[in-house]
């Protein structure tokens, strides 16, 4: 009798287990397609407001881009039921809002406006959705990447070279892009994946040494010196990509996930102090020695200053952000009927003043609100994780989402200095959206394995 009862409890066990993913993929399924609706009607009042009628062929594709989410949906209905339900929706429904806003400013004609751009961003995202189902459907276990951590490292910084042989260079008086029969492409986007699996890998390997030794200076432990030498290599890459790609963001971005991802696996505040310290004292020594990061600076303290504001490079670009903002008040000026082409770079590097123009303070807070919400889910799948290396991973690669929202959003604020980020889904660029979607893709299978399998640490 007691084996019958035993036997039953156990079946009932496995009936549960196969059952609790069907509600996590079906509230995905709802979010998703609120998502896809908003997005529509998005592209339409786009349209209403900037020429006063709808174009079938956005219309269209956009379409076609909803049905591509879909897939990716059923994809992980069968390959990743317990994956988190929130990510797919919100990484969609940024995206489509980014890619109207574009669409948008694309139909101004205003000079130095891409007329194709929205028909660009809406390719890119059919490709990097495209890729995100691949990777979704082809990576079945993400612990294999642990196996390849030195050659996802070397995989990294062969690509922020890229740029620097000649016959692929593609200009700029920043050498992050490169160029390949007339496709151009910023392989500094793939790199920070790459290295956020090398740092996740090697952290996982060495974290025992980093976490217990060291002398305790002020309350606080700091590492020995043989420790300390892999942050200062990377501060010296780090600043290595300022100096010689004029790069200021992505030397900040790379050196900031590796600082984070380091907390996270020893748990020691003296790295965090470290961090902080070099990267302070990194960027007030650039600020000095390097005129175009000392001319951030100086648009940044003295941006209404009129010598600033009219020289060359100077800070027009930021303050008509700024009255951009402004113009928008609480509740924006309506979609397709601000102008966000006034200020340069409106679709790129300036998105966020053009969507806080055009939607408000209150559209500008919900869409922070998405990032918080997908930074936080991403984190929280991190804190989760059954292995180090996944928790690592997750943690590195919703470090560096946060951290590309936190610079660019303080920068056209006049929070922080500009630097030459993009704001992640939202503005215009393919290399960028493939990246962030692969970011997600990763994402989602890490929290699909947090939730099905034990905890277990690999070494």
């Amino acid at each position: 009798m007691t084996t019958d009862v035993t036997a039953d409890t156990a079946v009932l066990k496995a009936l549960r287990r196969v059952r609790r993913p069907a509600p996590r993929r079906n509230r995905e399924l709802l979010l998703l397609l609120f998502a896809i609706g908003l997005s529509l009607v998005a592209m339409a009042l786009v349209q209403f407001g900037a020429i006063g009628h709808l174009e079938q062929t956005e219309l269209v594709y956009s379409g076609l881009l909803a049905l591509l989410a879909l897939v990716l949906h059923v994809m992980l209905r069968i390959k990743a039921p317990n994956a988190d339900p929130l990510l797919l929706p919100i990484g969609y429904l940024l995206t489509g809002l980014g890619t109207a806003e574009i669409y948008r400013i694309s139909l101004s004609e205003a000079p130095g406006t891409d007329p194709g751009a929205g028909t660009s961003q809406i390719i890119f995202t059919a490709i990097s959705l495209v890729l995100a189902i691949a990777l979704v459907w082809f990576l079945s276990n993400y612990r294999i990447l642990f196996r390849y951590t030195y050659v996802f490292g070397f995989a990294g910084i062969v690509l922020l070279l890229l740029p620097f042989i000649p016959f692929l260079n593609g200009g700029g008086n920043a050498k992050v892009w490169i160029s390949i029969a007339g496709f151009s492409f910023q392989p500094g986007e793939i790199a920070k994946i790459c290295l956020a699996i090398f740092f996740a890998g090697y952290l996982v390997r060495t974290r025992e040494s980093l976490a217990t030794t060291g002398k305790r200076v002020l309350g606080f432990t700091f590492p020995r010196a043989r420790e300390l030498g892999p942050v200062l290599v990377i501060w010296l890459i780090s600043l290595g990509i300022i100096v010689i790609q004029r790069d200021l963001g992505t030397g900040i971005l790379i050196f900031g996930m590796f600082v984070a991802t380091l907390y996270v696996a020893t748990g020691k505040t003296g790295w965090m102090l470290i961090g902080v310290f070099l990267a302070v004292g990194g960027a007030i020594v650039a600020s000095r020695f390097m005129e175009y990061v000392g001319w951030r600076f100086d648009n940044w303290l003295h941006a209404f200053d009129p010598e600033i504001y009219s020289r060359d490079g100077g800070s027009y670009q930021l303050v008509q952000g700024i009255f951009g903002l402004a113009h928008g008040g609480f509740f924006g000026t309506g979609l397709g009927q601000g102008r966000p082409w006034i200020t340069p770079v409106s679709q790129s590097d300036y998105i966020i003043p053009s969507l806080g123009e055009e939607l408000g303070l209150v559209g500008l807070f919900a869409i922070l609100a998405l990032y918080l919400v997908l930074i936080g889910r991403g984190l929280r799948i991190g804190v989760a994780g059954q292995d180090d290396f996944g928790k690592l991973l997750a943690t590195a690669l919703s470090f560096t989402l946060a951290l590309q929202v936190f610079i660019m959003v303080g920068g056209v604020t006049r929070v922080l200095p500009l630097t030459g980020l993009t704001t992640p889904f939202l503005a215009a660029g393919g290399s960028s959206l493939l990246a962030n979607w692969i970011i997600i893709a990763l994402l989602l299978r890490i929290s699909d394995a947090v939730r099905q399998q034990p905890r277990a640490v690999i070494g």
